[in-house]
């Protein structure tokens, strides 16, 4: 089985420098969660392959990285920065680091892109996509029909008209893009490098209720006239784009 960690490194302070990771093809792997530092010997993520870093983690350092095409290293969402630093690596064509927000919910709004700090030392590349957009915000939520009125009884009663739609909820606003600092050598092609720092997209707009129908009552020798129908309600408003992060090249 290519796929690999060694656990007892990762679980051992005094022996982190030695740990080894590999992801083999077309898999995905998280990383343990018990340490805010992780220092590795060698991070090896194959063509496709995927390795989650966890929020509590805020420092990886990794002596030698190599990632296939299309792998990718994807960074959960957290308030802390991550700092990631590699003094030697290859890096195929597609791979990509990725930092985004996360969706936004009826519960709890969109997140923005992680904070980030990466400094990348002897890098052979093909081209690095680092992705910190910011989550997109949530749809608003839609508003619900009005019910349908009361016939009129054939001898008595008065027909009852149906009720009004509700409004629609407005989207919710999308988050931030990251604020990511890159340090890179003076002989790196900036062609190679792409960054994408968008805000989240902002929640489409609730859909308005229909109104409820008034009803008619057809009677043995006449038909009992119905009220007139409810009113719809009123569609929200989209959820507002979220700001761009930014970012600060330092060159060495």
């Amino acid at each position: 089985m290519r796929s690999l960690i060694l656990l007892a490194a990762l679980f051992s302070p005094a022996v982190l420098a030695q740990a080894v990771i590999e992801v083999e093809s077309h898999s995905f792997m998280r990383l343990p969660s018990n340490s805010s530092v992780l220092l590795l010997e060698r991070l090896d993520i194959a063509d496709h392959g995927t390795l989650l870093i966890p929020p509590g983690l805020t420092e990886l350092r990794v002596t030698e990285l190599r990632l296939g095409r299309d792998a990718r290293i994807a960074i959960a969402p957290a308030e802390q920065a991550l700092r990631l630093e590699v003094a030697q690596g290859e890096i195929a064509s597609g791979a990509q680091i990725s930092a985004r927000g996360a969706q936004g919910s009826l519960q709890q709004p969109a997140s923005p892109g992680r904070t980030l700090s990466i400094r990348l030392q002897a890098l052979v590349t093909e081209s690095l996509l680092v992705d910190a957009r910011g989550g997109a915000g949530a749809s608003g939520y839609a508003g619900l029909d009005g019910a349908d009125g009361q016939a009129g009884g054939c001898t008595w009663g008065q027909a009852e008209r149906g009720h009004d739609g509700q409004d629609g909820g407005d989207g919710q606003a999308g988050a931030a893009g990251a604020q990511v600092r890159l340090e890179l050598p003076t002989d790196f092609p900036e062609q190679a490098l792409q960054l994408r720092l968008e805000g989240g997209a902002g929640g489409p707009a609730g859909k308005a209720g229909n109104g409820g129908q008034g009803l008619s009552k057809g009677c043995w020798l006449y038909s009992t006239q119905g009220a007139g129908d409810g009113r719809p309600g009123q569609s929200g408003k989209p959820g507002a784009q979220g700001p761009a992060g930014a970012v600060d090249l330092v060159r060495f």
